[in-house]
């Protein structure tokens, strides 16, 4: 598939790039390039393949969903630059 300058000055236009003149015909001449490899690909047969998330073969390690008990609150709050009867301070932000 092969792009005209206009439909190049279009997409530029749309994606609010500021192409020169110059650089018009040598965009076209990309985009096309590109175009042609999607459309090689489409011709690649996929019967039998299955869509996967990720090209590798990996699993996720995910610790255990459990509730753990938090020991450290006293020493976080200690740190913290407001905090009143066990709570958090933070500057109001809607007037």
């Amino acid at each position: 598939m092969s792009l005209s300058e206009e439909q190049v000055r279009n997409v530029a236009r749309l994606a609010r790039l500021g192409l020169d003149d110059d650089q018009i015909a040598e965009y076209a001449g990309e985009l096309s390039n590109i175009l042609e490899v999607v459309a090689s690909l489409e011709q690649a047969d996929t019967t039998d393949v299955e869509p996967m998330a990720h090209p590798l073969d990996l699993a996720a390690r995910l610790r255990a969903d459990a509730a753990v008990a938090v020991q450290s609150r006293d020493d976080f709050q200690a740190i913290a630059p407001a905090v009143a009867e066990g709570v958090y301070l933070v500057p109001k932000v809607i007037e």
